[in-house]
């Protein structure tokens, strides 16, 4: 984690009109603490942004948190002097500092949040913690829609989401009088144990679990990380089963797969730091036996992302040697370069990737790499088209800095960010379009061909209305139901999967 320098200017201030300022700073706001949390994250942010932009201006539009607050009062510059008016009347002003430091610019935005304050009951009753979020708010509304402030008592809660809860690795549900095992996470404790989808909760430390629901016995299950427990179960063969277990922290399980007809249906709900590792497993065993599926279709519809690692490492799955993805940003270590290795499972099986409008993120970067190297047939609506990479900092409140940091490139060199990954077949246009389109692929037809050429060639930076005359050819919409038929109609026919497949990259 980067550790950030706290850069501590002296406050200076000028007053003039009715509203001296006071030694004391008022009761709502500590300029102190509201320095050292300003001062690191200008520090941190100005240089990692990914559209460079001056302090001065940085710092400018988080003071309208202060509007945001209480619309009396507005913070402007004119005539090289910072003002803060209430009613078209200047309560306070400032020499605005001449340079573009941290140190220059976080006194002057603390001397007039301190005016600001004194004059308003409406920042007072808001309180620093308050006024710190609206000027973050504030500033983050004019850069990016994923940069963002988080309070410290969200913070907490959200590096615990993060990184997992405590518990053993099972899913709960109410069954009759029954509290029953619907999910066990592969490689959990309760996996180790023996438990299986089926199986009874019958007591938790010795003491019977009757008549308490679902949701009460998977509170008892979940606790502190390190924490042991007894849990009795019954299995479906109607013996009974303990154990001691230590609870550890088990992410939730991303990977689910089934068998349908001739096809491995595999749907990824998220990337977390087991979702490769569960990929592969179910791939071994999805392709093993006597009779392995005709074609693989790999559901990233509703897949909202998560850990960019976790992404390019099951692309890795698919893909030989290559490109994956590449991380643009100013800061050096913003940029990076990911590559798949040598070797791949399902090498030959055909592959069809399903997606929609809410497939985002790190999603878009795996289906992004199968469609681009060639590896896969993406079949749905143009997805989200989030492409950037946020990084974190503490910040010296207890709250962090999520600061989008980096754009991610497809391996040909368009961004997903706006364009989003177009499918080479389209089922938003309604069903009878993508019929249309898979009979004109079984005849070496791509009826997508221009849109795809236009999507493809796209480079940064893209005006907004370009970004929609692309995606206009395929509309994001949620999954549609033709989506499952229309990949068993290209895996069932290899002209129509060939002729949908990009050409390989040179």
């Amino acid at each position: 984690m980067i550790r950030v320098a706290l850069l501590l200017g002296l406050l200076f201030a000028v007053q003039i009109g009715a509203h001296p300022a006071h030694a004391q700073s008022a009761a709502g706001f500590d300029p102190q603490a509201a320095t050292s949390v300003y001062t690191a994250a200008l520090t941190f942010l100005t240089p990692r942004i990914v559209d460079a932009e001056p302090v001065s201006r940085l710092t400018q539009w988080g003071l309208q948190g202060i509007t945001a607050l209480d619309p009396l009062l507005v913070v402007g510059v004119r005539d090289g002097r910072l003002l803060l008016t209430a009613k078209d009347k200047t309560v306070f002003e400032i020499a605005a500092p001449r340079g573009e430091t941290v140190a220059e610019w976080v006194p002057a935005a603390i001397a007039v949040t301190k005016a600001a304050t004194d004059v308003s009951p409406a920042l007072r009753r808001a309180g620093t913690g308050r006024i710190v979020q609206a000027f973050f708010d504030e500033m983050f509304n004019h850069l990016d829609p994923y940069s963002r402030y988080v309070r410290p008592t969200d913070a907490g809660e959200d590096r615990e989401r993060r990184a997992g809860r405590a518990g053993i690795g099972i899913e709960l549900v109410q069954r009759g009088p029954a509290v029953t095992v619907s999910e066990v996470i592969r490689d959990s404790p309760a996996a180790a144990a023996g438990i299986r989808p089926g199986d009874i909760v019958v007591a938790i430390g010795g003491e019977s679990v009757r008549g308490l629901g679902a949701s009460v016995v998977a509170s008892m299950i979940s606790g502190p990380e390190d924490t042991n427990f007894a849990l009795t179960w019954r299995s479906r063969d109607g013996k009974s089963h303990e154990s001691a277990f230590v609870r550890v922290l088990v992410p939730a399980e991303t990977v689910f797969g089934q068998r349908s007809g001739d096809m491995l249906v595999v749907r990824i709900a998220g990337f977390n730091n087991t979702t490769d590792t569960h990929l592969a497993h179910l791939l071994q065993d999805g392709m093993s036996g006597d009779n392995p599926p005709d074609g693989i279709v790999l559901d990233l519809r509703g897949n909202r992302g998560g850990l960019l690692r976790q992404a390019v490492t099951v692309a890795d799955t698919f893909l030989p040697e290559g490109l994956v993805t590449a991380t643009i940003g100013r800061a050096p270590e913003a940029n990076h370069v990911w590559n798949s290795t040598p070797g791949e499972l399902a090498e030959g099986v055909p592959l069809v990737v399903l997606v929609d409008g809410l497939t985002a993120s790190a999603a878009e970067v795996l289906a992004a790499a199968l469609a681009d190297r060639g590896r896969a047939v993406v079949v749905g609506s143009a997805t989200f088209g989030k492409g950037q990479v946020q990084t974190i900092v503490p910040l010296p409140d207890g709250g962090e800095l999520f600061i989008t940091w980096s754009r991610i490139l497809a391996p040909r060199g368009w961004p997903i960010q706006g364009l989003g990954v177009l499918p080479q077949v389209c089922t938003s246009l309604g069903g009878g379009s993508a019929r249309q389109q898979v009979n004109a692929l079984a005849g070496g037809r791509q009826s997508m061909q221009a849109a795809i050429d236009a999507h493809r060639g796209a480079r940064p930076p893209l005006p907004l209305a370009r970004i929609q005359a692309i995606r206009d050819a395929c509309p994001a919409a949620e999954g549609q139901a033709d989506d499952l038929s229309v990949a068993r109609d290209l895996i069932a026919n290899p002209a129509a999967y060939a002729a949908a497949l990009l050409p390989p990259m040179r």
